[in-house]
């Protein structure tokens, strides 16, 4: 599913396209998406100009005029800039038209996206318990260390819980644990306070490179300009079940944790 460097890199890739530009019209081709397409976007869309695009976790939101177009890319969904007459293809459920020659295509095999207007001045729901952002100043080593005390959960269910910290998904999990030589399913309790610091450092080093290069290696992803989201984000564990580690040639292990695939070097994770 899109992470959050590919979520930041659709933002980036329509914000100089499309903020300080006028909704003309949108097209609702299928409403069933994992919760129901409100209707009523339609009118309350129309007319509004885009002031911003911000990112919160793996949400996009459009800052207009008069409240927020919040969206969600899923599990395969993608966000792309197409020019008024290209044909929709299957899966092209919705278009977000501009008074200029481009609309906004949102794609999605799977329908397990999200589209919701926030009014000016409210927050909604699935924001309001989200933890911070994990480029901030906010998510520090101190800051991880005081949540894990007391924690029975595996110090990756503990980086990949959005009520911790936002938009640390699988792959960036297990890349950053394998960086600050932690092994994933350790009790997230029983790390010290150093080693935390360690892994924050990881972690915001994993995502700054794959938002440096566009993201990395999800066959569903798809770039605001249309072009498949094969970047060239080099992976030490995440996949690379039974390979040789990059590091010390140990043969790359897995496990399940919470019913998400981990991937690890027995050695450089000991």
């Amino acid at each position: 599913m899109p992470e959050l460097p590919e979520v930041e890199t659709t933002r980036r890739g329509i914000t100089s396209q499309i903020s300080g530009c006028a909704f003309e019209k949108v097209i609702i081709r299928n409403a069933s998406l994992r919760w129901p397409v409100p209707l009523s976007l339609k009118s309350r869309l129309k007319g509004q100009t885009v002031k911003t695009i911000e990112r919160r976790g793996k949400y996009l939101l459009l800052r207009c005029t008069a409240g927020t177009l919040m969206i969600h890319l899923g599990m395969s969904g993608s966000l792309r800039l197409a020019p008024l007459r290209e044909a929709p293809m299957k899966h092209d459920h919705i278009d977000l038209i501009f008074n200029s020659s481009y609309l906004l295509r949102y794609h999605d095999p799977r329908r397990f996206g999200s589209f919701h207007w926030i009014k000016r001045g409210e927050e909604h729901p699935l924001l309001a318990s989200l933890g911070p952002e994990p480029l901030s100043k906010q998510f520090d080593g101190d800051y991880l260390f005081e949540k894990s005390r007391g924690r029975y959960i595996s110090v990756k269910q503990l980086i990949m819980d959005g009520k911790i910290v936002v938009g640390v998904g699988n792959i960036y999990a297990s890349e950053a644990l394998f960086l600050s030589g932690i092994r994933p399913g350790n009790a997230s309790k029983r790390i010290s306070r150093a080693r935390y610091w360690k892994l924050v450092d990881a972690i915001k080093f994993v995502l700054e490179r794959a938002i440096e290069q566009g993201g990395t290696t999800l066959r569903d992803y798809v770039g605001a300009s249309g072009l498949p989201g094969y970047f060239s984000v080099k992976l030490n564990v995440y996949g690379r079940e039974g390979e040789k580690c990059n590091q010390c040639a140990a043969i790359i292990r897995s496990k399940v944790l919470a019913q998400r695939t981990s991937f690890y070097c027995p050695t450089c994770q000991g």
